[in-house]
């Protein structure tokens, strides 16, 4: 059973020194078990996952995703990344390690010549939607709004097109 405190893959436990150096070099917020906000951040769209990481950096930009990334790898941490929240199977959390919420990253930026579209990872399909239609333009994947995008590049997923296409 997860305690809800950030250790690394031997089951040590990261010390407040540690976390609190990791905390000052990062612009998003890091939200650790007891913090306000923790409870709401660590759930996702399926109730039924209960996991409980040992911290969640919101990340602000890719810095802040980058920095985690070093962070993980530098403290043998487990990690899981979370884009939109929508995922059944509730691999965007881990118990005790730290988790990278990409979920204020949802930019979208259309290149109508082009036909393409350049995503950040916490974009929603309504997000892209939202973006790529002022141009005429729709993407093959997913009819559910609020499912990330990285999600749906990554696994797949249903779209309106796909009787003609």
């Amino acid at each position: 059973m997860s305690s809800g405190s950030l250790r690394d893959r031997a089951g040590n436990t990261v010390s407040a020194d540690t976390i609190s150096g990791f905390s000052e070099t990062v612009r998003g917020e890091l939200i650790l078990p007891g913090d306000a906000g923790y409870e709401d951040a660590r759930h996702i769209w399926n109730g039924l996952i209960d996991k409980k990481p040992g911290a969640i950096l919101k990340c602000s930009g890719t810095a802040d995703v980058a920095a985690a990334v070093r962070f993980a790898r530098d403290n043998n941490l487990l990690v899981a990344v979370r884009g939109g929240g929508h995922n059944v199977g509730g691999r965007a959390l881990c118990d005790d390690g730290l988790v990278i919420d990409l979920s204020a990253m949802r930019a979208v930026h259309v290149d109508p010549a082009a036909q393409t579209a350049r995503v950040q990872g916490g974009a929603t399909l309504g997000d892209v939607d939202r973006e790529t239609h002022l141009h005429g333009l729709a993407v093959p994947f997913g009819v559910i709004s609020k499912t990330g995008v990285a999600g749906l590049t990554l696994g797949g997923g249903v779209g309106w097109l796909v009787r003609k296409y």
